[in-house]
């Protein structure tokens, strides 16, 4: 391909970080293709399954309004599980039916309507390509190799790739002998599973206590996960449920169980199995997910390339956000882009622009509050386990009537919580609260 054929960017990945990317740069004029290793946007792509319309708006303005988005979450439910109950938190904010920040969202609708406004601005999206090699020429990154045996060249290649676990763009391309990103850690990645289950949208409304059209989300802890570090969700969407969850890989590969093990576990749960009664899966994905918090994030600029989304590391677990990260940091690495064309320099220097805004904004201010949640919980089993059956047992104490006096079961209960939980429940207890406030 020739210097006249030459992109000013090219996008490896048509999430939401990739096509926010492209979209933003196409917007300005610029010449830039979107590639996606799938037959259209979408295809290969998997997430819990709740989007929020602020960062969505913030890229593509009132637009945002006809994106074939699922059901406004109105109701958001927090459970930690037992094997034979769970206490949960629900907060239902009415306030989201006249203003809902937040939807439930299937990324094979979704995405390639994202795609198609990329491509109404400019951008040339082109899926059934994967980008097996970065082209290096002179320490800077030139271009991509194709699985069809096609190079392209750009002045910028954005890395949308999402982990790519082992064998991806980052981890094998050297630079002066340096790979872009280091290997992962099993602990610094959680395997997520999630099927799709056909539901009649009445029963969906009726099971979950929703109006017509609202969502509801409900997020479980605990037994949900067998003990391991993660979490499981159902999201309801219009017709269907999202339901899913995961945990991190170095606990998979430690406990010898399978992903499907973790599905079977949840649906089977007593608390679980009746709202799933009746329900088909139509669709079964599965996906790696960062969870190595602010101190996994790799170098994410470098000379001739950008690294946004989920291969940035970019994912905040205790609040389940991944998606606005990713879209936030592509339109980042846009504005970087075009700042740089602007004086056609497209040095290491002039893209670190891209880091600072990073760095200015609430994405990092989140990533450092959260870094050290997932390695408490890693490190802390008993929190998982442990803690919500003590937990359980006493709010089970509290509640029998049973002709013991009120005096008695709390005396009880005391004598419980410091014979099986001690100082290091109370310890534990704060540690969480100061990881996660």
């Amino acid at each position: 391909m020739g210097d006249e054929e030459k992109f000013d960017a090219v996008v490896v990945g048509a999430g939401p970080a990739g096509t926010a990317a492209a979209y933003t740069i196409a917007k300005a004029g610029l010449q830039v293709i979107l590639l996606e290793r799938g037959p259209k946007p979408g295809a290969k792509n998997v997430m819990g399954g709740i989007l929020y319309n602020h960062y969505l708006e913030e890229i593509v303005g009132d637009a945002w309004k006809e994106a074939p988005l699922e059901r406004p979450i109105i109701e958001e439910r927090r459970w930690i599980m037992t094997q034979k109950a769970f206490i949960g938190v629900d907060y239902k904010n009415l306030r989201n039916r006249e203003h809902p920040h937040s939807y439930s969202v299937l990324r094979a609708r979704f995405d390639p309507w994202f795609a198609e406004q990329a491509e109404k601005v400019g951008a040339m999206v082109v899926p059934e390509t994967v980008v097996e090699r970065l082209i290096v020429k002179n320490g800077r990154v030139v271009g991509v190799g194709t699985g069809r045996g096609d190079d392209i060249f750009a002045d910028v290649v954005v890395i949308c790739e999402g982990i790519g676990l082992g064998a991806g763009l980052l981890e094998k391309t050297l630079i002066n002998g340096i790979p872009l990103r280091r290997k992962l850690r099993p602990n610094e990645v959680a395997m997520a599973v999630k099927e799709i289950m056909q539901l009649d949208s009445g029963l969906i409304e009726e099971r979950f206590n929703c109006e017509t059209g609202e969502g509801c989300t409900i997020e479980c802890f605990g037994d949900s996960t067998m003990g391991m570090s993660g979490f499981m969700f159902i999201y309801t969407n219009k017709d269907t449920l999202s339901v899913g969850g995961g945990a991190l890989l170095s606990e998979f590969n430690a406990t010898l169980r399978s992903p499907n093990d973790l599905m079977e576990h949840f649906k089977n749960h007593p608390s679980i199995k009746p709202m799933l009664r009746g329900a088909e899966t139509v669709e079964y994905l599965a996906h790696l997910i960062p969870e190595g918090g602010y101190r996994g994030i790799p170098k994410v600029y470098g000379p001739g390339y950008l690294v946004c989304g989920d291969a940035a590391m970019l994912s905040n677990p205790v609040h389940r956000e991944g998606s606005n990260l990713a879209m936030v940091s592509g339109r980042f690495a846009g504005e970087t882009v075009i700042h740089a064309k602007e004086t056609d320099d497209f040095s290491e220097r002039r893209l670190h622009e891209y880091k600072g805004k990073l760095d200015n904004s609430w994405i990092m201010a989140d990533m450092r509050k959260y870094d050290k949640a997932v390695p408490l919980l890693e490190h802390n089993p008993q929190m998982l386990t442990k803690y919500p059956e003590i937990a359980d047992r006493a709010l089970d104490e509290f509640f029998r009537v049973d002709g013991t006096s009120k005096w008695e079961k709390q005396s009880k209960i005391l004598k419980m919580v410091r014979k099986e939980g001690g100082l290091k429940m109370v310890w534990d207890t704060l540690k969480a609260a100061w990881a996660m406030k």
